[in-house]
């Protein structure tokens, strides 16, 4: 680690540009003069586009189509906060029906929010079970959004369970054995994530799968890990420690303790290269592999800009769990690598 912050080595550019990217490199270097780079990126830039996406419910009997979310109702736990507006925004353009109540701190209850021209109460936790059972018959086919604090994972999901709600579970933190082996006995439906962007599960994916099929591949070797979020973000990224898991599968000692959690906005800006306008929302993750003797080294680093691809993405879990509901399929705790293989995505 160079004195600035900067992850570096004699044959490795650091790259961090200002668009919303993932990219991987290599280097070598066994040769004194002759090295071999190579670079793979994938860049999004523009408008987002749409793609015409058929209805899960059953059309009209006058013929027309309806919007993907009809018929399904979501309440977002958590309204308040910008990733819980943004959630809202995706989930009314995609014709989801926004439940006018959600969960809040006890110190902003009895708040209305409005988001897309809808006002929304928030209850605090002591009216929390009353509520939550109420919305419930008021709307059988509701589906949770909890985007709320780590600490309240667990509570939150102990009384999903009780109360039989299905739910997805956006907020990373809390004591994730433990939300899963509730979740597990409540026998209820969960997309549980500590990432909801699409095209970063993918590339989840691809790192599991080779962790899977190529074990040890890179014993030996040293990882540095740094990530950059708002500074609201109170834990470290879940996505880091997914990532992370796979590289300790392929052979890589790491203490997750070791991870570089920048969170000063002037950091962010000089060293990780985060635009102004997007410090109060990002997350940049770069992780650098070195070989023992110093000559290899690998780069694998997605940067993303604002929080439309985790709204988006939440959407999408949500459409996909009420599809999963409506086919009575098993009940159980899925994961966006189920969205993504479902391939129904908008």
């Amino acid at each position: 680690m160079a004195a600035n912050g900067l992850m570096s080595t004699s044959n490795v550019f650091l790259h961090r540009p200002q668009h919303a990217h993932f990219s991987f490199s290599s280097t070598t270097s066994q040769m004194p003069v002759i090295g071999v780079k190579g670079r793979v990126s994938f860049t999004a830039k523009g408008k987002r586009c749409y793609p015409v996406v058929l209805s899960m419910a059953t059309a009209a009997e006058s013929g027309k189509s309806v919007p993907p979310g009809h018929g399904i109702s979501i309440m977002v736990n958590g309204c308040s906060g910008k990733m819980g507006k943004a959630v809202i925004k995706a989930a009314d353009s995609a014709g989801v029906n926004i439940v006018p109540a959600s969960f809040g701190s006890a110190e902003e209850a009895g708040q209305r929010v409005e988001v897309c021209g809808k006002e929304i109460l928030v209850h605090g936790p002591t009216e929390r079970e009353k509520v939550l059972s109420s919305v419930f018959d008021k709307y059988p086919e509701l589906i949770v959004v909890d985007y709320t604090i780590p600490s309240a994972v667990n509570d939150n999901a102990e009384l999903y369970g009780k109360v039989g709600v299905p739910f997805v579970m956006g907020t990373t933190g809390g004591d994730r054995t433990k939300l899963y082996k509730t979740v597990d006995e409540s026998k209820i439906y969960a997309v549980i994530s500590p990432q909801m962007g699409k095209q970063v599960v993918a590339f989840l994916a691809a790192m599991e799968i080779m962790s899977e099929q190529f074990p040890g591949a890179f014993a030996g070797y040293s990882l540095e890990v740094m990530e950059s979020h708002q500074a609201s973000k109170l834990d470290a990224s879940g996505t880091a420690k997914a990532v992370i898991s796979c590289f300790q599968k392929l052979g890589v000692s790491y203490d997750m303790d070791q991870i570089q959690l920048v969170r000063d906005p002037k950091e962010q800006m000089e060293i990780v290269g985060v635009p102004e306008e997007h410090i109060l929302g990002h997350a940049f993750h770069l992780y650098h592999l070195t070989s023992p003797d110093k000559t290899v080294s690998f780069e694998f680093q997605h940067n993303v800009c604002g929080r439309s691809i985790y709204a988006e993405g939440t959407v999408d879990a949500v459409l996909f769990l009420a599809k999963k509901i409506r086919s009575k399929a098993e009940k159980r705790i899925y994961n966006m690598i189920d969205v993504l293989r479902e391939g129904s995505m908008r």
